[in-house]
């Protein structure tokens, strides 16, 4: 491959690097807010768990779902503790107290250095309540909203500036499920009613919950035909798992992601050209991970709970390498997809795991995701990088290495980020820096391990984690290196 700074995609928008928090299992309960935890702080939100999200980067986190949103009442999360609510959770069929609601998450998530992204509800409600919740969190004062939550302890706005229209509203398994026309035609009104609350906030509409929707491609069409001028971004959600013992098609995950976002940017182009708009409509991919759904017993054979254990997936090496792919294709896409939101942040198919009363630790996904978001700034490179094929099942003939770089103009930096999905050979590498003749050292990390299978866990929580590479030489305007077999890595070039 060749690292050539003329070879632009676009500027990485720092928010391709947030994450997402559901009200859903032990996300939010014993995840980031234990009071009795002896990390707690005074207002119950963990340190421990607080100090690991820090250290994964999120600059933005969704909050407060996912299919909890479409039956929320955001008015029982305010106001004195003890005079919340208890309500039934219809979505995962749990008991929710209430103890954590904007206030509380808009003021932690900033503490941990994290803008909030808010969904507003259209599957239960819609224009009214979605309208007052802006007010209620942005507005300085002087009104009924915005001097309720002043009243509450926060003198000061919240000052969120995006927005969900929704959630998932395609899905038959959301509460309030519309047809494409319905949601669209309520999507619109409520844009018009919150912008006019606060003309400064940007909006999402939901597009497809999957690629293997029956209506996709065509939601999108009818949901930007309402709404084009009204929003912002469309987003797409992609989730991924091994499906038996196919693990060659798992490893090339990020090439069906690549395809699903390639689409919805044609028919996001599609309905500006029908449309004659002038604005470009970009993408937020604001649920992705790895996620084993074929484990799950699913919403409707659960009993009902308060905090239950939910999704909690324990994730390998393999997953490791293949959240670090889907990374790398969200980086390739940078000129269009401007959003990403990790699902979710903690326990729940999450980066971080806790313990009730107990630790904190980082799953093996926490690394790449960690590292691609602290080195990962600056300008997209386009690389085009030439090697071996295998053939998938899934996907047909895909490539062993898939990468892409991120050049820090000021600095005169680069950062490659690379995957090697060959299970059992190293591969070599051989990258032109010729284009970057002041380029002379480079370090080497690699995510990988003799069992493809091992996991961290409570009593090991270090188990897997990056090691740097002796093998990484740059001369004759060349680094040359080996990834080694099924690995992620990391090549800091200076």
């Amino acid at each position: 491959m060749t690292i050539d700074p003329s070879f632009r995609i676009a500027e990485v928008d720092p928010r391709v690097y947030g994450s997402f928090v559901e009200h859903m299992g032990r996300c939010v309960y014993t995840g980031i807010y234990e009071p009795g935890h002896d990390s707690a702080d005074a207002h119950g939100f963990r340190g421990d768990v607080a100090d690991l999200v820090r250290e994964l980067g999120t600059p933005v986190l969704r909050y407060p779902g996912g299919n909890f949103v479409s039956g929320y009442t955001w008015e029982d999360g305010i106001g004195p503790r003890d005079r919340r609510p208890t309500r039934l959770d219809l979505a995962w069929r749990s008991l929710e107290t209430n103890q954590v609601g904007v206030d509380e998450f808009a003021t932690w998530s900033r503490g941990v250095g994290s803008e909030p992204i808010m969904a507003v509800n259209l599957g239960t409600r819609g224009v009214d309540a979605a309208r007052n919740l802006v007010e209620y969190a942005n507005h300085p004062g002087g009104t009924r909203w915005s001097d309720l939550r002043r009243s509450n302890g926060f003198a000061d706005p919240h000052g969120i500036k995006l927005w969900c229209l929704g959630n998932e509203m395609d899905g038959p398994w959301q509460i309030g499920h519309k047809t494409a026309l319905e949601y669209a035609r309520l999507a619109a009104e409520t844009a018009k009613a919150m912008r006019r609350v606060d003309p400064s906030i940007e909006l999402v509409a939901c597009g497809s919950s999957h690629s293997r929707m029956p209506t996709f491609g065509t939601w999108e069409e009818t949901v930007l035909r309402e709404t084009y001028d009204l929003v912002d971004y469309i987003s797409l959600h992609s989730y991924y798992e091994q499906r038996g013992d196919d693990r060659g098609s798992f490893l090339a995950s990020a090439v069906n992601l690549d395809r699903f976002i390639e689409a919805v940017i044609a028919t996001c182009d599609h309905a500006r050209g029908v449309g004659r708009h002038s604005k470009r409509i970009n993408l937020s991919v604001d649920e992705w991970n790895v996620w084993y759904q074929s484990r799950f017993v699913g919403e409707d054979n659960l009993e009902w709970e308060q905090t239950p254990r939910l999704i909690e997936d324990e994730y390998s090496v393999v997953d490791a390498v293949v959240v670090g792919s889907l990374m790398i294709s969200l980086l390739k896409h940078a000129d269009r997809v401007k959003i990403a939101c990790l699902a979710q942040l903690v326990n729940v198919i999450a980066p971080i795991r806790s313990e009730p009363g107990g630790p904190a630790w980082r799953q093996t996904s926490f690394h790449p995701f960690a590292l691609t978001s602290r080195h990962g700034r600056g300008t997209v490179l386009r690389v085009e990088p030439t090697g071996p094929l295998y053939d998938t099942a899934w996907l047909g003939e895909v490539p062993v290495v898939d990468a892409t770089a991120v050049y820090d103009e000021e600095a005169g930096g680069v950062t490659l980020f690379a995957v090697n999905r060959d299970q059992r050979e190293p591969v070599a590498l051989d990258v032109d820096l010729r284009s970057l003749p002041g380029l002379t050292v480079a370090e080497h990390v690699a995510l990988f391990d003799a069992d493809p299978e091992a996991t961290n866990t409570a009593e090991r929580p270090d188990r897997v984690t990056p090691t740097k590479q002796p093998d990484v030489k740059v001369a004759d305007g060349h680094l040359t290196a080996a990834l080694p077999p099924l690995s992620w890595n990391m090549f800091r070039i200076g």
